[in-house]
């Protein structure tokens, strides 16, 4: 399994199956209640697990055209819409992009929805944002210089980018050490869960293909699309060892100039 198009379609055919079994957090729309409360002013989203992105980090939200790059599942899409944004959402997983529409039809927001390639943004024209909001979503794709690439074409000059990202870090253990609390290295760096575990026994657990990729691909990706950074945060896993001893999440802030 070596070639772009099987990648995409096997991870697109496993978030449709986590949307189905209801087991994954990312998957469940967010309530009527924050919906709600977002109208009002009061609102805030993740790009990574646990910690509010800055409210700084937002230009003023109200007629600010979102881009939810790779960014299905009802949550930080309707969350931006309710409280004052023009928000497209891009995602693989046409069961994640109906949780966007299930909460826009439920609570009357005004939602776009488009099926794609984080790496192609070919559907849409050169500038047409001011945001791009990408949440942790990279590590499902095995190239990322290209999403960076296209985020920068489609932002408008001054626009923003907010990413979230994995530490690669986390991908140097053996995952089975550890969920049960042993940090046993093995992996090396870029990471492949295919050449690691294997297709089959991905799809006997039911779960969707990751990557690990280099700090250079991650932030100098992000530079030698033109980006400039000029802000960072870090993050942990909940409930995992490793995060008692470093965080396993970035969040970076970047402007087209």
């Amino acid at each position: 399994m070596d070639s772009n198009n099987d990648i995409r379609s096997y991870n697109r055919e496993a978030w449709d199956n986590q949307v189905r079994s209801g087991k994954n957090p990312w998957t469940v729309p967010v309530s009527p209640e924050v919906i709600a409360n977002a109208r009002k002013g009061d609102w805030s989203v993740v790009l990574t697990e646990n910690k509010p992105v800055p409210q700084k980090w937002f230009p003023p939200i109200q007629g600010l055209k979102i881009l939810g790059l790779a960014c299905g599942g009802g949550q930080q899409g309707p969350t931006l819409a309710a409280a004052g944004a023009e928000v497209t959402i891009f995602d693989n997983s046409p069961a994640q992009l109906d949780r966007d529409r299930e909460v826009a039809d439920r609570d009357g927001l005004n939602i776009r929805t488009v099926e794609g390639d984080m790496r192609d943004l070919s559907v849409f024209a050169d500038e047409s944002f001011d945001l791009v909001f990408h949440p942790v979503s990279n590590l499902f794709i095995h190239e990322i210089r290209p999403v960076w690439k296209e985020a920068y074409r489609v932002l408008r000059h001054g626009g923003t980018l907010l990413s979230g990202f994995m530490n690669p870090l986390f991908y140097i253990f053996n995952w089975e050490d550890l969920d049960n609390g042993i940090l046993n290295v093995q992996n090396k760096i870029p990471y492949s869960d295919i050449e690691t575990y294997g297709l089959e026994r991905l799809k006997a657990e039911d779960r969707p293909a990751e990557f690990g990729h280099s700090f250079t691909d991650q932030l100098t990706g992000q530079m030698d699309a033109g980006f400039h950074l000029i802000d960072m945060y870090e993050d942990a896993h909940s409930g995992m060892k490793i995060s008692e001893y470093i965080s396993t999440y970035m969040a970076t802030r970047a402007l087209k100039p």
